[in-house]
């Protein structure tokens, strides 16, 4: 799994995977295999991010994208997950489809989703900023199959 990391962020890619996986399991998605393209691309923004100081999406043309910032603590794999899964409060699965604040939920268990990459940079004064690219693409505005990608919890 490792071909793009730095020191200590192989252990952080397979964190956030195991995390996607256990919440996929929940929501009927099957696991997501790693993608070595997409965690280039997605370790490449990160560290575009990390110059930049910002958080906005880019550089993931025919792919998902999640993104995750903290600032004066430790982003782990497991917590960056947590932060796009807790957007489930905010989703209605009496009504699916594509809503404002719950993008990131939406991505992480969209079931056609298969494939992941993720990338980590951290600036000097200690901003952590997380890329994860999806292959292929869920949760894309327009899209009338929300009801069969993002499934209640079991």
């Amino acid at each position: 799994m490792g071909c793009c990391f730095g020191k200590g962020q192989d252990q952080f890619a397979r964190d956030l995977i195991s995390a996607h996986n256990r919440y996929r399991a929940k929501h009927n998605a099957p696991s997501l295999r790693w993608n070595s393209s997409a965690a280039t691309a997605a370790q490449r923004w990160a560290n575009h991010l990390a110059k930049q100081k910002a958080l906005q999406h880019g550089d993931h043309e025919g792919m998902g994208q999640n993104l995750a910032w903290a600032s004066g603590k430790e982003l782990t794999g497991q917590g960056a997950t947590d932060m796009w899964y807790n957007e489930i409060n905010q989703y209605n699965f009496n009504n699916p489809g594509f809503a404002s604040g719950t993008g990131h939920f939406t991505q992480l268990v969209w079931v056609e989703t298969t494939q992941v990459g993720v990338g980590k940079a951290t600036t000097n004064d200690g901003q952590t900023f997380v890329v994860a690219n999806y292959i292929p693409p869920g949760n894309v505005v327009g899209r009338q199959n929300f009801e069969k990608n993002v499934q209640r919890a079991k």
